[in-house]
């Protein structure tokens, strides 16, 4: 079936059926359709991704951890011991985050990754498949291989501090992805890797995807060990924020000018097109040869928590571009997912639905 593009100016209600001139609605979107009737709906958004059976996915490659959470009023001076407001084990760990993200926001996701045989593994999977996503290509590493994990320090005003520990992340990978891996790479729409999981594992996605035609989007974010440059002259987009972007660089970015400067290094070194999570200051894409692209925030009444805002970010920018929108609807898109995502304590649990991302960019 066509993907339909459904917009007020081509929505026609009559008697019996919703349709769009040209092709009928299927009939369980039509409560939601009449509800956004005479609102704007966000350019070409739709309330679901497509009305295709089967688009290609969008498939994630990384990490899964077991978040111990806990809200701190400070954090601890060297040798000092403090106690904590409260505590939770939460489901996380970048590559989690970004595919129940992505799912949550309606559009087909695979999860390839590495639990260990436990119960933060069992943790992990419940909250995949509670989000939507799809575990056919993640497995258990035998061998007492733990679940990954990460500390999660929260403050007062949102800010965290986190502390990774790799487990089934960094250990227990084959040397070679197994055939069935690579070959839904292959057939993915779009793919996201981290810097979570071994560079190696990293760089055989890449090239897969690279040699099948399909878009790549790296997140800086993870190891802060040098980036091979076979790695990023095999994807398409990279996505640091303006920390990450100045480790790689060694260069400042203090200011967006110097951000600038600093990404035509990342071009120098084979990446085209960089996507820079900017914080408070919103987000940039550069496009080599290209005038850059800003996009502000879209304000939060109340910042309670940043942990996983960057994994939203990215998520909902590759859901828009694997659905064909322009750039710039991309980036307002991440913006929006990104700002309920601090609205919300955790990371998957903040990740925001399709329906919620389109009402705030109609009142925003």
């Amino acid at each position: 079936m066509a993907a339909v593009s459904v917009s007020p100016s081509n929505l026609k209600f009559t008697q019996n059926t919703l349709s769009t001139g040209r092709h009928p609605i299927p009939t369980g979107l039509q409560s939601l359709l009449y509800r956004h009737h005479n609102k704007p709906l966000p350019s070409s958004f739709t309330i679901k991704a497509s009305l295709k059976s089967s688009p290609p996915p969008l498939v994630v490659v990384g990490s899964a951890n077991a978040d111990i959470y806990v809200e701190i009023d400070r954090l601890p001076a060297v040798g000092e011991t403090i106690s904590a407001k409260s505590g939770q084990n939460l489901a996380g760990g970048k590559g989690a985050n970004q595919a129940v993200c992505a799912a949550k926001l309606a559009y087909p996701t695979y999860f390839l990754g590495q639990v260990g045989e436990d119960a933060h593994g069992d943790l992990i999977k419940d909250s995949l498949l509670e989000g939507g996503v799809n575990l056919g290509h993640l497995r258990a590493v035998a061998g007492g291989v733990p679940t990954g994990s990460a500390v999660v320090m929260l403050q007062p005003d949102g800010q965290n501090s986190i502390i990774i520990v790799g487990g089934a992340n960094t250990s227990g990978w084959p040397s070679r992805l197994t055939p069935p891996d690579l070959e839904l790479v292959r057939n993915a729409g779009i793919v996201l890797l981290q810097r979570e999981i071994p560079d190696s594992v990293n760089i055989q996605v890449a090239e897969a995807a690279k040699n099948a035609g399909v878009p790549v989007i790296l997140d800086a974010g993870g190891m802060d060990t040098p980036l091979p440059q076979e790695l990023l002259e095999a994807v398409d987009f990279f996505s640091p924020n303006e920390s990450e972007l100045g480790r790689v660089t060694a260069m400042s970015t203090d200011s967006f000018e110097q951000i600038g400067q600093a990404v035509k290094k990342c071009h120098g070194m084979g990446v085209k097109q960089v996507l820079v999570k900017l914080g408070a200051k919103g987000s940039a894409l550069f496009v080599d040869g290209e005038k850059p692209i800003r996009q502000p925030i879209i304000s939060a009444p109340k910042v309670l928590d940043t942990t996983g805002a960057g994994d939203t970010f990215t998520a909902a920018f590759a859901v828009a571009l694997v659905e064909g929108k322009p750039k710039e609807e991309c980036l307002r898109f991440a913006a929006a997912a990104a700002s309920l995502c601090v609205q919300v304590k955790g990371a998957i649990p903040s990740m925001p639905n399709r329906t919620a991302v389109l009402d705030l960019l109609q009142s925003a």
